[in-house]
């Protein structure tokens, strides 16, 4: 039964909660008093309490810092693993398919918490248009905008919901009472996909625009980019292989389409060409600015965290007893031998340069930011990950499994004693994802045509590989489309790294039945004198279950308690 656990929860509790958390001046009543009517209060001209109920919606947003206990979800994809002891964290769970529908990991079994955002939204919505608000915005009420964006966030939250579980019951504007019938059947995917689109259309023209007039209040709200972005996105999964012709249980509408249709791919290829072509949004020229620059050109809709070191103390290289951390995240060798040379050359084409000796010099400078590997710079010396080294001692401590530590998302502390406070906001869609949404749907519409070969070097080029004789950036020329779609699948794994990218891509692909199958390596290096050598280790069995894993089980007690709940293929 959808929500049980919310739905003996009143509108007033909810309500009481999102105020006192928010803004404590507006405790004008009694605590056990203070109801709907005080939020959406027809005499408050300002709006000022429904705001604030808004505003306490937004962070159902989640943040990917660490947030899948304590690591990242990429460490239960192909690209890292936890450096934590055991099998029983939570990415190792999911990537080594230790679950069922009764024991998924709690972060990522997220079926009540997206209701709950989904509730909270249609309280806002339908609440709202009682609230005279004075205030203008392009002429109207702000009311409006506040109510578009509280539609957002629904229609986020169902996009949330159907990348993990397929169709899921559509509520509309409902909000569920005790009283009501609630045993609900589930939505087809495609109905699921139409209606978050829908939103996204009917609000577009009614939200913030890109630049801000005051970025430093704004910079977390909904923008029309964004909404036109989680369309793309939206139909940018209606495209792919899982569910475009690759469903999963053939004529199942609930896990996809019957068909294999490029008209999907079509209308993701035009969605996300509307927002590039809206303006206001461009690739920062340097590749690690993007995290740690506030209110950038190239967020389009991020999770607000502000300034800390959190993401160094707890995944940063051990071994430094001014700077502690936990080294919790482990990345993969496939991750590192994924990115080529500065030429842009993959590192398996003899033509490269590599140096099986030396691997870690000339590399795609995106690498240095994402990988901490033997002899990068940090914290005002060269990293020691050889065995026995200082970061990779082999005592109790915890420490890589991989040989390899997480760099992404830190600060410039290669030259400092200790860790800087430093911006942490999480980027859910960032303007680079829309290129390479779009290159990835006009490939698979119109083959490698040459808008598909500027996106690609834009990215490229963006990154700081070297243009070449022909001006490629390292790219093949002439690509066949199956070439170019192997092209654009690495490139968002090295753009997108340790941003919860990798892990959905892989099943939205349907290659994850390959690739979660394979060991997940790392790198382990010998020392004798001033000699390393360099070998390959298995650091982890990796296991995936196709089809069934493609999508996540329904939650147990929703399918006991609703008998109109069909449960996903094979669980």
């Amino acid at each position: 039964m959808i929500m049980k656990k919310i739905k003996n929860i009143s509108i007033a509790v909810l309500t009481l909660f999102v105020i006192l958390s928010g803004c404590k001046k507006y405790e004008q009543f009694p605590v056990d008093k203070v109801g709907i009517q005080y939020v959406f209060d027809p005499k408050d001209s300002l709006g000022t309490n429904a705001k604030e109920f808004l505003y306490g919606i937004y962070p159902i947003l989640k943040s990917g810092h660490n947030r899948v206990g304590g690591d990242y979800l990429d460490a239960a994809s192909d690209d890292a693993m936890s450096s934590a002891s055991g099998p029983t964290n939570q990415v190792t769970i999911l990537s080594t398919a230790a679950y069922n529908s009764y024991t998924i990991p709690a972060d990522e079994n997220l079926w009540a918490y997206y209701y709950t955002g989904i509730r909270k939204s249609n309280i806002f919505v339908n609440n709202i248009d009682l609230v005279p608000v004075m205030a203008k915005y392009k002429g109207y009420s702000q009311k409006y905008v506040w109510k578009s964006e509280a539609r957002f966030l629904r229609a986020m939250f169902y996009f949330e919901l159907v990348k993990r579980y397929g169709g899921v019951p559509l509520l509309g504007n409902k909000v569920f009472t005790i009283s009501d019938n609630v045993a609900l059947p589930r939505n087809s995917f495609d109905d699921c996909i139409k209606y978050i689109v829908s939103e996204c259309d009917a609000i577009k023209d009614t939200l913030l625009t890109t630049p801000f007039d005051n970025p430093n209040a704004d910079a977390h709200r909904v923008t029309k980019g964004a909404a036109l972005a989680l369309k793309a996105k939206a139909l940018l999964y209606a495209a792919s292989p899982l569910f475009n012709g690759g469903n999963i249980d053939a004529a199942n509408p609930l896990t996809g389409y019957a068909d294999n249709s490029t008209a999907r791919w079509a209308a993701a290829a035009a969605a996300e060409k509307d927002v590039m072509n809206l303006g206001g949004y461009a690739l920062l020229t340097n590749y690690k600015d993007i995290f740690l620059t506030q209110n950038n050109a190239e967020m389009i809709l991020i999770r607000q965290t502000g300034s800390d070191n959190i993401v160094e103390s707890t995944n940063a290289p051990i071994g430094f007893p001014g700077a502690a951390s936990k080294g919790q995240t482990s990345p993969s060798q496939q991750l590192v031998d994924a990115y080529p040379m500065n030429n842009g050359l993959p590192i398996t084409d003899p033509s490269s340069g590599y140096d099986s000796n030396n691997p870690y010099v000339n590399r795609d400078p995106r690498l240095t930011y994402t990988v901490f590997y033997n002899g990068a710079r940090w914290l005002n010396s060269d990293l020691q990950l050889y065995e026995g080294g200082q970061s990779k001692p082999n005592t109790s401590l915890q420490q890589t499994k991989t040989g390899y530590y997480m760099r992404k998302f830190m600060g410039n502390e290669e030259n400092t004693n200790s860790f800087q406070s430093h911006n942490a906001d999480w980027l859910i869609i960032r303007f680079a994802d829309v290129i390479l949404g779009y290159a990835e749907a006009e490939n698979e519409v119109n083959g490698a045509t040459g808008d598909v070969y500027d996106a690609m070097i834009r990215i490229r080029k963006r990154a700081g590989l070297t243009a070449g004789g022909n001006g490629l950036y390292g790219l093949k020329a002439g690509m066949s489309k199956d070439e170019m779609r192997d092209a654009i699948h690495n490139e968002r794994r090295l753009e997108f790294a340790f941003e919860e990218s990798r892990y959905w891509d892989l099943r939205r692909w349907k290659t994850a039945g390959t690739l979660m199958n394979e060991p997940l390596k790392g790198m382990s290096i010998s020392k004798i004198g001033s000699s390393l050598t360099y070998n390959v280790v298995t650091a982890q069995a990796n296991k995936f279950t196709a089809p069934q894993m493609y999508l996540y089980p329904i939650p147990y007690d929703e399918v006991l308690k609703n008998p109109n709940m069909k449960q996903n293929p094979g669980w």
